[in-house]
């Protein structure tokens, strides 16, 4: 279900299915040599159960922008955003800045909120008492197609 889009975000909140999962199977997978797998256990695994930590609280958002391809979120990736999280220095953050949401590596101080971009392109954010500014919530994983 889509709450809110914006220029830089598109927000959504979690849907949960009673059957939801793939099928996951328990062997490891190379990445150099092929190797022989002696037993491979299949289950189903729950990308909600694996990704979603406190339901009421997790939210999704769709990327728009290039300002974070440093630290790996690309042009239309999936966040997943929890708001139960403590907003501390270096995390990636959800913010809702002057009527716009968007997403940064968060810099706190002793002198102040800075708002990092992971592009040298984009210019470092400096957070004031002019500002509307709300931590919305903590980027806690990214889903990208491939």
């Amino acid at each position: 279900m889509q709450l809110h889009k914006s220029n830089t975000l598109t927000l959504f909140a979690p849907k949960t299915h009673n059957n939801s999962g793939a099928h996951f199977f328990d062997a490891g997978i190379s990445a150099g040599f092929p190797s022989p797998t002696e037993d491979v256990k299949e289950q189903r695994l729950s990308l909600d159960r694996e990704l979603v930590k406190n339901k009421e609280a997790t939210f999704f958002a769709r990327v728009s922008g290039q300002s974070m391809i440093g630290a790996g979120l690309d042009d239309n990736d999936l966040l997943v955003i929890d708001r139960s999280l403590e907003p501390t220095h270096n995390k990636i953050a959800v913010c809702f800045l002057d009527g716009e949401f968007t997403v940064k590596r968060l810099k706190v101080n002793a002198e102040g909120i800075w708002l990092q971009p992971e592009n040298p392109n984009y210019p470092i954010i400096k957070i004031t008492s002019d500002n509307n500014f709300v931590i919305w919530g903590i980027v806690t994983n990214v889903i990208k197609k491939v």
